[in-house]
Parts: C-alpha cells; sequence; structure tokens
C-alpha cells in the first residue's frame, strides 16, 4: 500500500478546528465540487490569511468584465507554469477545461499559449499578464495601446495585472508549502 503524501510541509488544522466562517466556506466548496481543493486546507493554516487571500481572489475571478471566466483562468495557467506552479498550473488548468468546454485547452495554454488554439485577443492578453508575471517594470503605453488594440479597457488591463500579480503571490506560496494538487483535479473537464 502506497503511503497518502501529505498536502503541505505546514501543519494542515483538521476541519472542525477551523474557525466557523473558513469551515462554512470550505464545506460549501466540498459539497459544489465533491472534494475540498487542498489549497483551502493549505491555507487554513493562517485564518486571517485565509481569509485575505479569498476575498481578493473572488474579487478578481468572480467579478463580471469584459474578460470571461475561462480567459481569467487561461491567464492563472499561463502565468503559473512560467513560475513553476504545479498546484495552480493542475487545479487551474481543470477549471479553465470546465469554463472554456475545451479539453485541450488548458493543456495548450500550459506548454505554450503561443502555439494554442486561442484568439489574438487571448494571446495579446497573455502576452500582457506574462509580461506583468515576468517583468513588470518594463510594461509601457506600447502595452496598454496593442490590449486597446483588442478591445481591452483600461479596467480590464489593471484585471489582467492584477489576476497575474495575485497569482505570483498564490504560486510563490504554493511552492514553499509543498502544496500538492488533488488527484481530482487530473480528470475534470477531460471529456
Amino acid at each position: 500500500m502506497t503511503q497518502a503524501l501529505a498536502i503541505s510541509r505546514f501543519p494542515v488544522p483538521d476541519l472542525a478546528d477551523m474557525p466557523e466562517d473558513i469551515r462554512a466556506r470550505i464545506v460549501a466548496v466540498q459539497e459544489k465540487s465533491g472534494f475540498i481543493p487542498n489549497v483551502f486546507l493549505v491555507l487554513a493554516h493562517r485564518p486571517d490569511e485565509f481569509r485575505a487571500f479569498f476575498a481578493y481572489h473572488d474579487a478578481l475571478m468572480d467579478k463580471p468584465g469584459n474578460t470571461t471566466k475561462a480567459e481569467r483562468e487561461m491567464i492563472v495557467v499561463a502565468t503559473s507554469n512560467l513560475n513553476q506552479c504545479q498546484y495552480c498550473v493542475v487545479a487551474h488548468g481543470a477549471i479553465l477545461r470546465i469554463r472554456a468546454k475545451d479539453p485541450l485547452i488548458a493543456d495548450q495554454v500550459a506548454v505554450n499559449y503561443r502555439k494554442a488554439d486561442i484568439t489574438d485577443r487571448q494571446k495579446a492578453m497573455l502576452d500582457f499578464a506574462v509580461r506583468v508575471s515576468t517583468e513588470a517594470y518594463k510594461v509601457s503605453e506600447s502595452d496598454f495601446a496593442t490590449l486597446k488594440s483588442h478591445g481591452f479597457t483600461e479596467d480590464d488591463i489593471w484585471d489582467i495585472a492584477a489576476i497575474s500579480a495575485f497569482f505570483g503571490l498564490s504560486n510563490r506560496l504554493a511552492n514553499v508549502t509543498s502544496m500538492r494538487p488533488n488527484p481530482e483535479f487530473y480528470k475534470m473537464g477531460r471529456g
């Protein structure tokens, strides 16, 4: 029998020992998805940071706008790959497959979004997200002009940058904590 691997190098609290608001959120996610994504359990180790993390996550990923929920997930997958974050590529790749209704898109975006079957608009969006992730100090007016030529507004550009930046934080925490992707993610949205 194979021993189960730890989902984090830090302590993971028992559900029963978590503050009520955190436990309620985790139970709601479990009821919706059928399992508890490990990110919820790992971050519950630090309740105040859990609340702040998910408040900002939700503000970025669940709001209406000119970028679709699938496009927002593309940003996460492409930038998480650059940051070598296995957890986020696998978990958000699963969400991307479901939101895009395409079992191939997440793998294409994770490996090389420039060769993926996505629109020129989406490639411009990901070019900018990658620039923010790897060399934000080089962002210039020409980046804004390129995005605007593809129909992105100033608010959209802020959103793309914020998602890239937020998941830079998430990628680093996932790597430092040795957060393991749930096995369920690998099968989600594959048809």
